[in-house]
Parts: C-alpha cells; structure tokens; sequence
C-alpha cells in the first residue's frame, strides 16, 4: 500500500485552449485528481461542461486570477487599460497597503460566481494564479467573502507555504519556493481559525526552463512530503494560435507528456505515493 497521499493540481484550466485539452487528457488517463479554473477568461463557460463531467474523480477549483487578461468587471484603478496587472506592480501595491479594495472585493465575487453560474454549485478549492489569494490585503477580501457566502467547511484553500526544512530537501527553484512561502506565511493559520481546510506541504515550483528534467525535478516535489501533500503542475498542448495567451506553450507540453508517461506512475509507486482527493 502507498504511504502517502498526494494532490495533484493543474492550474490555468480555460486559459487557452492548449492548456484546457491538456488538462482535460490527463483527468481523463487519471493523472490528475484537482484542477482549477480562470472563470475571467472567453474560454470558460464553453470550457466549463467538460470539466464537470470530472467532478466524481477529482476536485474542481476557482483559480482566483488577478495578473492575467481582463476582469470581469470595471477594475478602473487596477486595470485602467481593461487588463489585469502583471504580478509586480500587484505585488508592490499588496506590501504598501495600497491595493484598491473595493475593486478587488468585486472581482473575487465575480469570479465566484463565473464559477457558481457555469457549474451550478461553489468550487472545492480556492487558489490563486501566480499564487495571489495569498498576498497582502486579498487574502483578507477573499477569506471574507467565502465567510460571507457560508462556504466554511465545504471547501479548502491552497497554502502556497511549506516549512523551510522541506523546501531546502528538495532544493528547486528555491528562491521562488522561499519567496511565496515568506509571503503565505499566516495564511493558513488565518483561513483555519475560519473554519477553512488547507493543505500540508506544498511543491511544484517550475523554472519552465527546457533544459531541465522534469521528471527529475517532479520527483523531488515528493521529497519530505507534508501529511496532506500538494504538487501544482502546468501541462497542455502547444496551442496552434500563438496569441491565445500562453507564455510558457512548450514546457507545458512537456509536462504533459512526462503525466501521461509510465515514468509519472513508475516515480509516484518508487516514493510511496497514490493520488486520493480530499473533497469526497
């Protein structure tokens, strides 16, 4: 029997149409047991009733978008242009305090809601696209507006932390890995005093860099894992239109292929582990 649990995550379902067939063929072979969804992108509610029809082998997420394509209302003090922010000025804005609240409260509701509209019920988890549920300030908002809509205990949130041991164990892309975690830190003591799950251990930190294994490197998100363990990961196909969004196409494919591969399985039964959700 396997020793440990893991979730593994695919971020950006429904930004492009690559990244949604990828995800959608790796649900389909098993390889993934959560994903979370752009609902502020064109694709979604078409992208939507396919992703539903997962819903009994793997959780389904709101991945809350702040950096990437346009919002779903007016933002006219955070994207005056119609676009969201890159993650640096967001950033910078969080650690001064002078994020537009007001806006930001409005667009966490109407990503929920994108979400609740096209799937008839609230998401299983929340996270957040280049981990922004976690920054400053929009924790507060979101971590409230989930209070708000009564969903304490019916669903879990992503703790994009782990204990400075473990990151070290692993030892890629640490200084990314160390950065989120100094930024995440007291989140999830916040979201449990709420009555929020999240998860215990957390790795999946990429450089998308071609010349690395990624087998390698996945194998070493295994390492000293947390008793609930989640692994993020990015697969999809190389969209043919190379406007539709995606920034990092190839190694996505790549990460497709290593999660459709006997290698994936071969390094999950070698480190002790089986995918089993935690919403049902």
């Amino acid at each position: 029997m396997s020793k440990h649990s893991l979730i593994l995550c695919a971020d950006d379902y429904a930004l492009s149409p690559g990244v949604t067939r990828g995800v959608l063929d790796a649900l389909a072979k098993g390889r993934l047991n959560a994903t979370c969804a752009m609902t502020n992108r064109p694709l979604w509610r078409q992208a939507a009733p396919e992703l539903e029809a997962f819903a009994d082998r793997a959780d389904i997420g709101l991945h809350l978008t702040l950096t990437f394509g346009a919002p779903l209302g007016p933002m006219p003090r955070l994207a005056p242009s119609g676009e969201l922010p890159q993650l640096r000025p967001l950033l910078k804005a969080a650690r001064a305090g002078t994020l537009p609240a007001d806006e930001i409260r409005a667009e966490i509701a109407r990503q929920l809601d994108a979400f609740q509209d096209a799937m008839g019920r609230a998401p299983d988890f929340i996270d957040g696209h280049q981990h922004v549920h976690i920054l400053p300030g929009i924790r507060d908002w979101l971590l409230e507006e989930l209070v708000r809509r009564g969903l304490w205990g019916r669903l879990w949130l992503r703790d994009s932390a782990d204990r400075l041991p473990r990151i070290l164990a692993r030892r890629v892309e640490l200084p990314k890995a160390l950065i989120v975690a100094s930024l995440a830190r007291g989140f999830a003591a916040k979201a449990h005093r709420l009555g929020f799950q999240t998860n215990d251990g957390f790795a999946g930190f990429s450089a998308f860099d071609l010349r690395r294994s990624y087998g390698r490197d996945f194998a070493r998100y295994l390492v000293r894992p947390g008793a609930r363990h989640l692994v993020m990961c990015h697969p999809g196909h190389v969209d043919e239109d190379p406007g539709a969004g995606d920034e990092v196409r190839e190694p996505r494919a790549r990460e497709l292929a290593f999660l459709l591969s006997n290698a994936f399985t071969d390094t999950l039964e070698a480190a002790g582990f089986s995918l089993r959700r935690w919403s049902k």
